[in-house]
This record gives C-alpha cells, structure tokens and sequence, in this order.
C-alpha cells in the first residue's frame, strides 16, 4: 500500500528556515500549508475486509474517503474517478482504535503534574523526557494547590507533536481521550486526534469528563496519605457544593448583599455535580474501586472506573449502578530475574494470570467496557495484550468492539467516532491479517493516511522473527513442527503448527542474548495439553526444552531455513512494512 505521510508543519518549516536563508520563514509556512491543501483529499480502500463495529462484517467492501468523512461503505460501492485507490486484497480495515484514557498529545513540559501523586510517564506519546520536580503545570488562577486543581483542561494543554504519535500509531491508535495523569483533582479530559498540524485541529470533544486518582501527594504537602485524599475530596465536593448555593442565592437577589468571591476550581465541579459531565476514577485494586463507589453514591456521580485490576471482584455492584471500566492493557509482566532471587509472591504470580482474563470476566458479567493504555512503556504490548484476553475468555469481537465504538460510547462521541459508517470522521486502522496476530499496515487519522513507522528497538528486533523448522523429542518419539515467530521488542507472538497441532504462541517474551520462553497447546496421543518451550536462539539455530504437566521432559531443535532472505540474523534487521 503505497501513501505518503502527511507531517505537521512545525517540523518541516524549522527546518526550512534553517537550511535556506533565501527562503523566509513566513514563504515556508505558506509552502507548507499550501502542500497540506493539496494532498489527495480523496481515498478509495478496495477489495479489502472490512470490520465495521456496527454491523456484519463486509467481505470484499469498499470504503470511500471524501475530506475527512466516510462517504460511502459496502461491498458494491463505485469508485470516484478522483479518488487514489488502495488495493485491500488481504487487509482488513477496523475502525480506527480509541485509546480510552491516556496522556497522549501532551508536550513535556505540560505532560502532567510531577509533584502530584500517579502513574506518571504518559505523557507526551511516551517519547518525551519526564517532568522535573517543580516543573509541574498548574491552573493559574487557582487557590488550591496543584493536584486539586479540577479546572485544568486537556483542551489547553494538549499539543501537535506528531512524531511522538508514531508508538499509538503502531498499534493501530488514531483518537484517544486524554488528560493529565497525576495528581489528585487531575483536570478536564477531551478526546482528541493522533495527528493534525494544530492543537485546534486534533480536538473532537472537550470537556469529556473530570479525572480523580486516589494516589497521595507526593511534594511534602496535605494530603500526603489514602486517608488525607479521600478527605480533601470530599472536602471540596462538599465546599463545591456551597459555592454553588451561595452564588446562585447572590444571582437572584444581589442587592445589598456581599459578592461571593469566584474560585474556578469549585466553578469546574459544577458540571460534575450536576452530572452534566462524567467523573473517571482511576482505581485499580478492589478496595479503591469500592471507596470510589461510595464516593460516587455519597455525591451522586456519574462514575467510570479506569485501570480496574481487581473490577470482577465488584462485578455485581458495577453492574447494578451501571458504571463502565476502562480496562488497562498495560498487564504486569514477568521480570527479567537472576536465577538466585527471591520468588515473587503469591498475589503477584495471581495478578499476572488473572490480567487476561478480567476482560471476558467483566464481559460475561454484563458490565461494560473498553481498553485503555494503562501507561504502556512498550506499544507493542498494547494488541498483544488485547489479543491475550481474546485467548483467554474474551470472544473477538468484543474486543474489537472494546477498542472502537465502546469507547466511542462511554466518551460521548459515537456520532463521530467508533465505527464505519457514512457520515463519521475517517479514522481508520489497517491491518496485514487479523488485528490480534496480524500487524497493522497504516491508519487513517481524520481521513489523511499515515504510514506507520516500525519501531525498532535496541536489541535486534528480528532475533526470533521468521519461520523455523523445528523438531521435538518426546516419550511418544520425535515430532516435526514448524514455528512462525513474530518479535516486537522483547515480546514474541506466533503460530505453531505439524505433528502437534496447530496453535497460537502465548505470553511470549525473548531477552537480548536470544533466551526466550512461551506458551502453546499441544496435541497428543493422550489429548491436548499446554506446552512451555523455554531455550534460546543464536543466529538461525533454536533448541531448548518443552515442559508439560504429568509428563516427561521433552528437548527440541531447530533451524530457520529462510534465513537466507535476511531475515532473523544478529546484527542489523532488515525494516519490513
């Protein structure tokens, strides 16, 4: 599929302007705007499958791009003799993926509040160098300190810096709802565009809904423990809710009577009292969910959970009070441990079994959902993770769906956004194969192609990539297999297929001196089980060891036989799109 990216032109026009003292500055910015203008405004994706989120899927479909807007979707759709055609034959075109809760789109010196309380390290596409202590970005105007300040406002914070999109992009995100990630009163969301020249032009919705975390603060000031900032919450909630008694009583008879003092931060939990806007609260372990329940009951919000770690442990209650989670996908991982540490106690080995599975738990529970990043360092993890839920409980399309027009729901803005249909913004994601064990080829954000960007980390990144021609030695004899591996980073995915069946490679992962270890089912005599292959990889040869329950210890060896085409060797990998 042959696009061309289309780059902001803060990028392009410094540049200009440095390269060329014959050129001005102001003639590079009318060049550059005026090259915007006259990219193709028109696109036809054709013979491609297509995933719509809101109805059947459409085989062999058309999906017609005109100014920004899905103009025409179907299987017997015309082509426009302006629009460049893209041939689809073995792609499939999913709604554009939503982020459901993320920092994305912040600039680091306004990511977020670094002596506040919270997750921290998302802001600014996970590319820009973390806020310093005291470089914190606060509301001007405010009497309260930072961290409670509730007016601060995604809208005025987020920034176009579209090379830090480049990780969301990979894994297929083109639109996600954003705000600061620490603190404790943490601002106003909008959802916003992974891409636009201006900040005015990624906007698609703000405010969405204020942000609450329960983390206390950490510059030495109040409140400094759990106790101290479910206090001064409501504390100003309750303080909110007198400000709003006392200016509508000065509103109706002002005369003679002393003008109440304006405090913006008290006028910003006005909407949320009133429900006019929802509260989202990020709380993950079952405590903290229950605490933000009551907080919610207590004040009447409309509350949304994010992060929701432990959320089936409440799964009536959220049921019963209709409150959404948005579910993180950053799932604990196993550390990359020397052999004499210590093990890893029992509720964190618990966390990292139930993570995949909370997603098909909340699904068969009635309650809804969508995905958001949950801080993800490594964007790879972000489909990866995803399709571990598929694996694990979570039928596919609600995945799909937890991905694109859920949160198009939940956010208020599903009559823009969310699915394929005439009429809505052309945010689009392309996949090579399914968005789960395939890789995503390109998006469409706001009806402009992008081009992904692979993102190549340090260690090589096709170590284990390729197909290996593998042979296991078991109690039942030697069984000949064929692995096709995929790595991104240190994460492997793949298929495994021959003498044992045919199967899906599971929680994957391969360090820098080519050790690696995943999971798969195994087909034998006896029946179906679950294999562990752990080894290593050194150029094109694999061997190690396969381990299942109740059975001997089986060895394996292997050989990677397109190796010749560049592909796997140590050194410098090959870049594939």
């Amino acid at each position: 599929m042959q696009t061309r990216r289309v780059l902001a032109f803060s990028v392009h026009a410094a540049l200009a302007c440095a390269a060329s003292a014959l050129l001005p500055c102001t003639s590079a910015a009318q060049l550059g705007a005026q090259r915007e203008r006259n990219a193709p405004s028109v696109y036809a994706i054709t013979n491609a499958r297509i995933v719509t989120a809101s109805g059947p899927a459409i085989d062999h479909g058309t999906v017609v791009v005109r100014n920004g807007v899905i103009a025409a979707v179907g299987a017997g759709v015309p082509v426009p003799a302006d629009a460049r055609v893209i041939d689809g034959n073995g792609l499939t075109v999913y709604p554009g993926i939503i982020d459901a809760n993320s920092s994305l789109g912040y600039a680091a010196q306004g990511a977020a509040v670094a002596d506040a309380g919270g997750r921290g390290g998302r802001g600014g596409g996970r590319g820009a160098a973390p806020a310093q202590q005291g470089s914190a970005t606060g509301a001007p105007n405010s009497i309260h300190p930072v961290g409670l300040q509730p007016e601060l406002a995604a809208a005025d914070l987020v920034r176009a810096e579209p090379d830090e999109f480049d990780g969301p992009h990979s894994a297929g995100i083109t639109a996600a709802l954003t705000a600061p990630a620490t603190g404790i009163f943490r601002g106003l969301s909008a959802v916003v565009m992974l891409g636009g020249s201006t900040p005015q032009a990624m906007l698609v919705k703000a405010p969405v809904a204020e942000h609450i975390g329960f983390t206390p603060l950490r510059n030495g000031g109040y409140p400094n423990s759990l106790l101290g900032v479910f206090s001064a919450l409501r504390q100003m909630l309750l303080d909110a809710q007198h400000y709003a008694a006392e200016q509508a009583a000065y509103s109706k008879n002002p005369r003679g009577a002393r003008r109440p003092e304006n405090d913006p931060s008290l006028e910003a939990l006005q909407p949320v009292l009133s429900r006019q806007i929802p509260v989202v609260m990020e709380a993950s372990q079952a405590r903290e969910i229950e605490r933000a329940l009551d907080l919610a009951k207590e004040f009447n919000l409309r509350a949304i959970i994010a992060g929701g770690e432990e959320a089936d442990q409440l799964a009536a209650r959220l049921k019963a009070e209709s409150v959404p989670v948005l579910l993180s996908l950053n799932f604990p991982r196993r550390p990359n441990a020397s052999p004499d540490a210590d093990p890893e106690p029992l509720r964190v080995l618990r966390a990292r079994v139930e993570a995949p599975r909370l997603a098909g738990k909340l699904a068969q529970a009635g309650i809804r959902f969508a995905f958001e990043d949950g801080g993800l360092s490594n964007w790879s993890e972000f489909l990866a993770n995803a399709g571990r839920s598929v694996q694990d409980g979570l039928a596919a399309d609600q995945a799909v769906r937890a991905l694109t027009i859920v949160p198009a729901e939940i956010l208020g803005v599903s009559d823009r956004l969310g699915s394929i249909e005439v009429g809505k913004i052309a945010n689009l994601t392309v996949t090579r194969g399914d968005l789960f064990t395939g890789r995503v080829s390109q998006v469409f954000v706001d009806g402009v192609p992008v081009e992904i960007r692979v993102q190549t980390p340090a260690n090589n990144a096709t170590m284990a990539g390729g197909t290996w021609t593998v042979t296991v030695t078991m109690d039942e004899g030697e069984k000949t297999v064929t692995l096709g591996l995929q790595q991104v980073g240190d994460q492997l995915r793949g298929t495994m297929q021959g003498a044992l069946g045919s199967s899906q490679i599971s929680d994957g992962s391969i360090g820098a001196d080519g050790a690696f270890r995943f999971r798969t089912t195994v087909t034998m005599s006896a029946g179906t089980e679950e294999g562990t292959f752990t080894g290593t990889i050194d150029g094109n040869v694999i061997r190690g060891t396969m381990a299942i329950v109740g059975h001997p210890q089986s060895t394996f060896v292997g050989s990677r036989p397109d190796a010749a085409s560049g592909t796997g060797r140590r050194g410098r990998p090959p870049v594939s799109r």
